[in-house]
């Protein structure tokens, strides 16, 4: 079965804990460094982009932040933004230390760089009609159930493996899928929280419908989530990057990020 953190039924955002806290790591002393250069990319709202004003903004943004002032060394910190497909040539460059930017951890990746661990993991959600809810667990409520998906989408997939028990309805896109949500064509849609939670406050879902069950996590469908990259010469900066991440978690910053970026929660 997939992970399954706690179901969402509350206003507030649930703010998700990647990093172990039980982990010994003592704080790192980088005042010897003379620059901590984040890159970045400006494509990926919420995580990162470029504000109405033209600015670099976003989560990401925010955390490469909150890290340098928790490990001290925020006078030493720049963040830069490049297209996407420039950030792995100018790492390798040493044009920068650093990529937060959720570039993929996959076996070629893994022998090009160093990586912290997770701090954010996207989850699967089932939504559901407002005046149509699904039992709880919601494992166990889905015989009777037509639940959409996008075609060939990694979710689907997910759904078929863990919840055999739905009826599968595939759609050209999400956006077809939810539009039949809305109207009441299908029970449910299974997808990425991240969009989903940014959907159901948007005009077109009308206020139709919440999330239902959940979150579900799975390395195998959908990945190991996102972590910052670095030199494979540099495993120091991963190891201090965890450190200052765990301690955002354990004095709650992590969650006003969360706040800050996500205002109907994915977990």
């Amino acid at each position: 079965m997939p992970s399954l953190a706690a179901d969402d039924g509350r206003e507030t955002v649930a703010t998700p804990n990647f990093v172990d806290q039980h982990q010994r790591i003592a704080k790192p002393d980088l005042t010897s460094r003379q620059r901590i250069r984040f890159m970045t990319s400006t494509d990926y709202p919420p995580f990162n982009f470029l504000d109405a004003r033209g600015m670099l903004t976003g989560f990401n943004v925010d955390l490469a932040k909150a890290i340098c002032e928790e490990l001290g060394v925020l006078p030493k910190c720049q963040i830069e933004a490049l297209p996407f497909a420039d950030l792995v040539p100018a790492l390798k460059r040493g044009d920068g230390e650093a990529i937060i930017a959720g570039l993929a951890m996959n076996a070629t990746t893994r022998r090009e760089f160093a990586f912290t661990q997770p701090y954010f993991r996207y989850p699967a959600r089932f939504v559901a009609r407002k005046d149509r809810p699904i039992e709880q667990p919601i494992g166990d409520h889905l015989s009777a159930k037509v639940v959409g998906v996008a075609e060939g989408s990694a979710h689907g997939a997910m759904l078929r493996a863990f919840f055999p028990a739905a009826t599968v309805q595939t759609f050209p896109d999400r956006l077809q899928a939810l539009a039949a949500l809305r109207q009441g064509k299908i029970d449910a849609y299974f997808g990425d929280g991240v969009s989903l939670s940014f959907w159901l406050e948007s005009d077109a879902a009308a206020q139709c419908c919440v999330f239902a069950g959940g979150p579900f996590l799975s390395d195998r469908f959908l990945g190991e989530g996102l972590s910052v990259a670095v030199q494979p010469s540099d495993p120091g900066l991963a190891t201090a990057i965890d450190y200052a991440i765990a301690q955002l978690v354990a004095k709650g910053q992590m969650t006003e990020l969360m706040l800050r970026y996500f205002p109907i929660s994915a977990f």
